[in-house]
């Protein structure tokens, strides 16, 4: 076994079981959610049939540990992690938007902004910019939230207001909790030798409070780039190396591959899939100044997991 890439467990009182893009995610008593980090890997709104070796544990761990140093901005939904895969949380009505914080015009906001485009989900952006340069303060550009197999669509924060999708009062704190979260997330990453990009948020509410939910500043879901290299790279006109999971959209896109209808998906050979394994790691030990201590697939492997879930759920 290289990877996990499902689960089939069937709690007491399990309620409801979703299969997402990375993670499954059991509903226990309509309450309590069991969130397992597969080592699924989806680029494009793409899920691959692949998964890369150690994601769902770098993935779990770091969100864990983020989770843990933020919650003084705003609570969230987690109880405890029982294993290095796995966070045990609170089940909370997520609002239908997910918030994304950039700092620096990078990635999809670069192709946007190269393609002629002078906006960014109603944010006016001035002419002559360079790819990778550092916005004059964090922006927020929201994106609707999708399922398997749909995009993700830009939206503005008015648009969800007028839509109703958030009401006014609550856009309001999660975009200030939005910019509390990614300037702690700066702080650290900066105490790393790191500069946190960009990155995204989800939240819900459960009764009247709003929580922070789902990963928080791991590589699915951020971007980093080497401060020292930034630094170097930048004035030259030169890419910074980074620490996400862009380069794996930019090695597709250099298969032709950007998931649109009637293109062939690349194949995830061994050595790519050593190489992503080796880039999450790479990112796991730079953010988290720690060593990387793999879990072994063994055949004992599940139903350990199984035996943390359940010993955890039975102290709730």
């Amino acid at each position: 076994m290289k990877s996990v890439t499902a689960t089939q467990f069937h709690f007491a009182k399990q309620t409801g079981l979703y299969i997402g893009k990375v993670r499954d995610v059991y509903t226990i008593d309509g309450r309590i959610l069991v969130m397992i980090a597969t080592d699924r890997i989806s680029a494009f709104d793409i899920v691959f049939p692949k998964g890369i070796t150690y994601k769902g544990q770098i993935l779990n761990t770091i969100a864990s540990r983020f989770l843990d140093s933020t919650h003084d901005i705003v609570p969230n939904w987690k109880i405890a992690s029982p294993h290095p895969m796995v966070t045990v949380g609170y089940r909370c009505e997520p609002f239908p938007v997910e918030m994304i914080v950039r700092g620096y015009l990078t990635g999809s906001s670069w192709r946007t902004y190269k393609s002629g485009q002078r906006s960014l989900c109603g944010i006016p952006l001035p002419d002559g910019m360079r790819e990778h340069q550092a916005f004059p303060a964090p922006v927020i550009t929201p994106t609707t939230k999708a399922g398997i197999g749909s995009h993700d669509q830009d939206i503005s924060g008015e648009e969800i207001i007028g839509r109703g999708l958030v009401s006014e009062e609550d856009y309001r704190k999660i975009e200030a909790f939005s910019l509390a979260l990614f300037e702690r997330g700066q702080k650290l990453a900066a105490e790393k030798g790191l500069i946190l990009v960009d990155t995204k948020y989800e939240f819900g509410k459960l009764g009247t409070q709003i929580y922070l939910i789902d990963e928080i500043h791991t590589p699915d879901s951020s971007r980093y780039f080497y401060a020292e290299d930034y630094e170097r790279n930048y004035p030259l006109g030169l890419p910074p190396r980074q620490l996400s999971k862009e380069f794996v959209r930019e090695w597709l896109m250099e298969k032709g591959f950007s998931g649109q209808p009637g293109q062939k998906m690349p194949e995830l050979t061994d050595t790519v899939i050593q190489t992503i394994s080796e880039r999450y790691i790479e990112l796991f030990e730079h953010l988290t100044g720690t060593a990387f201590v793999p879990l072994v697939y063994d055949d004992t492997f599940y139903d350990n997991m199984e035996g943390c879930i359940r010993n955890m759920l039975a102290r709730l």
